[in-house]
């Protein structure tokens, strides 16, 4: 009786696909007008074009030097994961073992810090950046993203580490393994759930980051797929069709990525954050 199919179960999922409809749109005007000559779009935006310009992608990937652009959105995603994951799973299951008034403190001076708006610390981060010599440096960027990323994840860590039996640890030194194989033979294969939705959400908020590279990278060889798609958004002039072009290349990766492993969302936010 409980599972029967009613009429409101119907109008709730219409009103969801409506909602789903609405987010949807965005990707529609992307998508179609990306493949539109640039006076089609000025005419209607809106309309399904008459001719398909899939030249557009084959200029834009001259023009912004694409795999030069995506290479460097690669190797700044994926060492910037490897080094979040590595610093916040280590850093979490350390508060947590050893709990204590300066881990109390810590762990919430860390959950403090997710709130401060990266407006307010700009000025100072690129003079304390220029003075180390982490500007117009790919490494020097990645460095940055350690520290604006390590608040949410060790967060999330912290929470699930907290569901992972301390006798299993304690099985494993009885048996002569040493702290560090602890960790990472016996602790952090447990963390797999977790450790997916980190780097999932890591990986959407750094490949589309476009602040925080545009101050640290000054060269243009050194420029993500974010800021070269910006070239063709100019202060007097607008290359809609080349522009859209570049946001579609530069979206499709990270969407196939988000699809293939965005079952483990929920299930790591479940496990961890809330627990």
């Amino acid at each position: 009786m409980g599972n029967r199919y009613t009429g409101k179960t119907f109008v709730l999922e219409i009103i969801a696909i409506a909602i789903a409809l609405i987010f949807l749109i965005p990707f529609y005007f992307v998508l179609v007008n990306s493949v539109k000559p640039f006076a089609a779009i000025l005419i209607d935006a809106a309309a399904w074009p008459k001719e398909f310009m899939f030249s557009n992608y084959a200029k834009v990937w001259e023009v912004i030097n694409f795999p030069r652009a995506f290479w460097n959105s690669l190797i700044i995603t994926v060492f910037s994961n490897i080094g979040l994951v590595i610093i916040s799973s280590m850093a979490a299951w350390k508060m947590v073992r050893t709990p204590g008034r300066f881990n109390k403190i810590l762990f919430v001076l860390f959950v403090a810090a997710m709130v401060i708006p990266f407006q307010t610390v700009m000025i100072p981060l690129m003079k304390l950046g220029g003075t180390l010599g982490l500007t117009n440096s790919i490494p020097g960027l990645i460095i940055m993203y350690f520290g604006f990323g390590v608040p949410l994840s060790l967060f999330l860590y912290h929470g699930f580490v907290k569901t992972v039996p301390v006798e299993i640890e304690e099985s494993a030194k009885i048996d002569g393994c040493s702290e560090f194989g602890v960790f990472w033979r016996i602790v952090f294969p447990l963390l797999k759930p977790i450790t997916v939705t980190v780097v999932i959400l890591n990986t959407l908020w750094i490949w589309n980051d476009y602040l925080l590279p545009l101050l640290v990278l000054q060269d243009a060889e050194l420029r993500t797929i974010p800021l070269a798609a910006s070239s063709f958004f100019a202060q007097y002039t607008k290359q809609w069709d080349m522009g859209l072009a570049a946001l579609v290349l530069g979206i499709t990766p990270v969407v196939i990525f988000f699809l293939f492993l965005q079952k483990h969302i929920i299930k790591g936010i479940a496990s961890g954050s809330i627990k």
